[in-house]
């Protein structure tokens, strides 16, 4: 039994070892167009008179609804990029739900953006088992994250704030812990 133990010990830390890259992320098997990316400590806000316009996008909600970036305009907007396949997103999207369920009528939208699925029926599946009621955009082909390419949107997880004016005014690279994403909501809701 210790034998079979230590052989499964030895192999997990072989195939941990050879996914790392050295400098904190992880590479998936995807085609090389999204990686993991190490959880960062906090966001940090980039100051009010440093903030760039984020780039407008749109497309189809997992709803089948449709969306445009300008409903967004006046709000808080938390931007989250995941996939059914990111194992951190398992832990970080049903906490954003949390806390979308807490600011939600306090000026601040949720909009997930599903990227790199092969199916959606494993983005809708995934929504449903995690009890996720903020609108999500299916975005197969990562259109939206080519579109924040100014920010490193290309790791799964990433998540972008904007302010009501429609600047991205924090950008993490990796999960983000609930009191991280409280504390910058509380701070851009502050602000207008």
């Amino acid at each position: 039994m210790r034998d079979r133990l230590a052989a499964a010990l030895g192999a997990a830390a072989v195939l941990t070892a050879g996914c790392s890259t050295g400098d904190g992320a992880v590479d998936v098997n995807n085609g090389g167009e999204f990686r993991f990316e190490a959880a960062t400590p906090y966001g940090e806000v980039i100051p009010e008179g440093e903030r760039a316009t984020a780039p407008g996008f749109s497309g189809t909600l997992l709803d089948g609804g449709e969306f445009d970036s300008g409903e967004l305009a006046g709000d808080v907007a938390v931007l989250n990029f995941w996939g059914s396949w990111c194992a951190p997103c398992r832990v970080e999207t049903p906490e954003f739900q949390e806390v979308y369920e807490e600011v939600r009528d306090d000026g601040v939208q949720f909009l997930g953006l599903n990227v790199k699925e092969t199916d959606q029926q494993f983005a809708d599946a995934f929504v449903e088992s995690k009890g996720i009621t903020f609108p999500s955009l299916y975005d197969p082909r990562g259109e939206v994250a080519l579109a924040f390419r100014d920010y490193p949107a290309s790791a799964v997880p990433s998540t972008i704030l904007l302010d009501p004016d429609g600047r991205v005014a924090a950008v993490y690279t990796g999960p983000v812990r609930q009191d991280d994403l409280r504390t910058v909501i509380t701070q851009l809701t502050g602000e207008a």
